[in-house]
């Protein structure tokens, strides 16, 4: 099933109703056994039932399994067979499930990304390759999504700014980094339009975002980030032969794109494979270590 376009923005942090997930397209509960409808579509972790308006979905998701993982889960089970369809309704029901996780919206979200965090700490190649390629102090993310890598180089003691074009996830960051010990500035804004001067950051982040972007609003993203980086510019994109709805890509990035994108700039630059394809261009003076491909 997909979803219409006019629908309200998701509001993380809304108060169940009557222990369920509720906005205009999803019904999203917490169930312990399989309930006794013949119509639903019943998978080893959901059951999922159409009804003229809306589609309901239960879950047994155990509370320790509630992390970033869990779009993985819904890929697997319900998007990728094509059960549901489309990245807002993939959004609605993982807020759904998320959000069932305690009674409380900021309880349930914490859960979340302390599981998170915890998994990411043992096993996160991605942020740890991006980390590695840092140059400086300061850092600005684009596009940081739930920014677990902005709360990564944050804690790390590098003064970072998370920003994505999303109220509503800014502000489920605002609420969560206190209570996880992470000092960090916030800013909503579209990646495309940054309203910052120029040279703001040591480094600027653009992580598993431009696979998500139509090619012109892409390319005006790179441009915002060199000209608000000091020092590098980071861009890492997943390496697939073809888009995924469900995540939000719109189309692929091969490490030839990468490679022209990096030309255009007039500076140095590298490009390479790691879990995803990386372009480090320097900005500034000290040029970037090239790895062999």
């Amino acid at each position: 099933m997909h979803v219409g376009p006019d629908l309200a923005p998701i509001d993380a942090l809304a108060p169940l109703v009557h222990g369920c997930y509720v906005d205009q397209q999803v019904t999203v509960a917490a169930v312990h056994a399989r309930r006794p409808d013949r119509h639903a579509v019943r998978t080893d972790h959901f059951e999922v039932i159409f009804t003229v308006d809306r589609v309901h979905v239960g879950h047994r998701m155990p509370p320790s399994e509630v992390d970033d993982d869990l779009a993985v889960t819904l890929h697997r089970e319900l998007f990728g067979p094509g059960w549901l369809r489309g990245g807002d309704l993939f959004e609605r029901v993982f807020t759904g499930v998320v959000r069932t996780g305690a009674v409380d919206a900021v309880d349930a979200w914490e859960l979340f990304y302390r599981n998170t965090m915890a998994r990411l700490e043992r096993s996160t190649p991605v942020h740890e390759h991006a980390v590695e390629l840092l140059a400086g102090d300061s850092v600005l993310e684009l596009g940081c999504c739930f920014g677990f890598l902005s709360l990564r180089t944050a804690r790390s003691g590098r003064p970072t700014i998370a920003s994505d074009v999303s109220q509503g996830t800014i502000r489920l960051l605002e609420t969560m980094a206190p209570r996880l010990g992470v000092r960090l500035g916030t800013v909503t804004a579209d990646a495309a339009r940054f309203p910052a001067p120029d040279a703001i950051a040591d480094t600027v982040l653009v992580v598993r975002l431009l696979e998500r972007l139509e090619p012109e609003d892409g390319a005006q993203v790179l441009a915002e980030a060199f000209r608000l980086a000091v020092r590098r510019v980071v861009v890492g994109v997943p390496l697939a032969t073809e888009p995924d709805e469900a995540f939000g890509q719109v189309r692929t990035v091969s490490l030839d794109d990468l490679r022209q994108w990096g030309r255009g700039t007039g500076r140095p630059f590298g490009v390479h494979e790691h879990h995803g394809g990386w372009l480090v261009v320097d900005v500034g003076d000290r040029p970037v270590r090239r790895r062999t491909e």
